[in-house]
């Protein structure tokens, strides 16, 4: 994938895009996550449209750009990389909370897209408390924490060596201000009457079947009754990582959902 920048707020943001046909599926990342996050569904992927990555503003390669780090400005930022790459049919593909940014975008409905892959999103109407959510803010205060949440609460089994490093790096490639927007206000915030009712396109919801942030009962109480067309499929024997838990499985349903849309 070839790395471009885009004019978002505060400076230019890192896109990494492999060209393709003119549908584009636009990958938006988990908390702790990365553009890497979804290399192994990219890699599995038949269909040959254009596929678009990046890390978040605070994160990664993105680690410098200013805040704010909510997750309405990131969802400004998802509009501003479609627009300044050109995209005018394209599907936002959003993990987690990637999936409540994806949300918020498409509430806005601008030109162009075609639907929403939600992988195991969190949904628009919060499944935590604040007790729970600050409790959360510590989850990567360091690689011992970091690799007890994948232990005990990310994952449904193992990841080989190099997934879990991958991990373990991206989970702590923030800034402190970007990792603690989402726990302290982010996945706080309810935006069933704010957004999810305006959403106007297809939403395929990707649960796992073993996830323990987002569970399939979770979604079907706090998403599917909020957003118009909205579907869930559940993804076998996963946990809350699976776009590196069962990429194979995503990919194939990502390409269906697209290939509907094309």
């Amino acid at each position: 994938m070839d790395m471009r920048y885009v004019s978002v707020q505060g400076g230019p943001l890192p896109v990494w895009v492999r060209d393709g046909e003119p549908a584009a599926l636009v990958f938006l990342h988990y908390w702790g996550g990365s553009r890497h996050t979804f290399a192994p569904v990219i890699d599995r992927l038949a269909s040959g449209g254009t596929v678009v990555s990046y890390d978040h503003r605070g994160w990664g390669a993105a680690r410098d750009l200013p805040g704010p780090y909510g997750i309405e400005q990131l969802a400004d930022d998802v509009l501003d990389v479609v627009r300044g790459l050109g995209l005018s049919n394209y599907v936002l593909v959003g993990h987690s909370m990637g999936g409540k940014v994806a949300q918020l975008a498409a509430s806005r409905r601008p030109d162009g897209l075609a639907g929403l892959v939600l992988v195991a999103p969190a949904p628009p109407r919060p499944a935590v408390d604040a007790q729970a959510a600050d409790a959360l803010a510590h989850a990567y205060d360091s690689r011992a924490t970091v690799g007890d949440a994948l232990q005990h609460v990310l994952t449904h089994g193992p990841l080989p060596a190099d997934l879990r490093e991958q991990v373990l790096t991206d989970s702590l490639a923030a800034s402190d201000d970007a990792r603690l927007a989402w726990p302290r206000h982010g996945i706080t915030a309810d935006i069933t009457t704010a957004a999810a009712g305006a959403i106007d396109v297809p939403v395929h919801v990707l649960a796992g079947q073993h996830d323990r942030v987002d569970p399939p009962a979770s979604l079907e109480a706090n998403l599917l009754p909020f957003i118009p067309d909205a579907h869930m499929t559940v993804i076998d024997d996963t946990g809350h990582l699976s776009p590196l838990e069962a990429p194979g499985a995503l990919a194939t349903q990502i390409d269906r959902f697209t290939n509907a849309r094309s």
